[in-house]
């Protein structure tokens, strides 16, 4: 068999640099990699856009393996549905610390529907940090100073992107995988396992790090991706 290519869907902001610490694990392992930058900031790229964006970097690839983090859960099953009417179809999806929609919900209504807000102040109270949502706090807490200085500008994600209904029937009757980090303060680890039991009545693997780990333990999730390629192989 073909080595796999591990496609990677960022989260809000949609910058494929997010990635850029897990793709050299990747390929190092052997595998080929594709980062995905998306249109973020503009408010007239909806989630179909993205999913064609997506679907376009698979460029006729019959061994992807798709890995979304956090919003970039929305644009997952879009894209399972697209690449499979291009006859290309994904052959396995993975999210991490991913928000996992139901059709037609949009990632707006996703906070209420799964308690996340809750649970994130729950968790702070109990690990001893400010319930108030700030980025270093929230997100920066264990990414490495020299990651942090040599970052590009952020971009800011468009609101209307929150609005817009997941239009999808169902999921791919794939095999479908979801990681969470075991620090992470945005989703906490004990809400990622409720969302995944109820949403897929899965249980979910475990990696050290915080919401953004493929900046914070990227070898360590990048590790954890190539093993369940190799599972999904057997």
């Amino acid at each position: 068999m073909l080595p796999s290519a591990f496609v990677l869907i960022p989260g809000a902001g949609g910058m494929a640099w997010y990635w850029h610490r897990v793709v050299p694990v990747l390929e190092q392992a052997g595998h080929e990699a594709i980062a995905v930058d998306l249109p973020a900031e503009d408010d007239r790229a909806g989630l179909s856009d993205y999913a064609d964006i997506v679907a376009r970097a698979m460029d006729e690839r019959s061994n992807t393996i798709l890995v979304a983090q956090s919003l970039g859960g929305f644009t997952a099953p879009l894209v399972c549905e697209l690449a499979a009417t291009r006859r290309t179809p994904v052959r396995m999806l993975i999210f991490v610390n991913a928000m996992i929609p139901r059709p037609g919900e949009t990632a707006g209504a996703w906070w209420g529907n799964t308690g996340s807000a809750d649970a994130r102040v729950r968790a702070a109270q109990a690990g001893g940090y400010s319930t108030e949502f700030d980025l270093q706090t929230y997100f920066l807490h264990d990414v490495p100073e020299d990651v942090l200085r040599d970052s590009p500008p952020q971009r800011q994600q468009s609101d209307a992107i929150f609005g817009e209904p997941c239009r999808f029937e169902r999921w791919p009757d794939i095999p479908i995988r979801v990681i969470a980090a075991a620090d992470d303060r945005f989703f906490p680890l004990a809400f990622q396992q409720r969302v995944a039991r109820e949403r897929f009545a899965t249980d979910i693997d475990i990696v050290k790090g915080g919401h953004l780990v493929a900046l914070s333990n990227p070898s360590e999730l990048g590790e954890r991706l190539v093993q369940i390629e190799r599972e999904l192989r057997k």
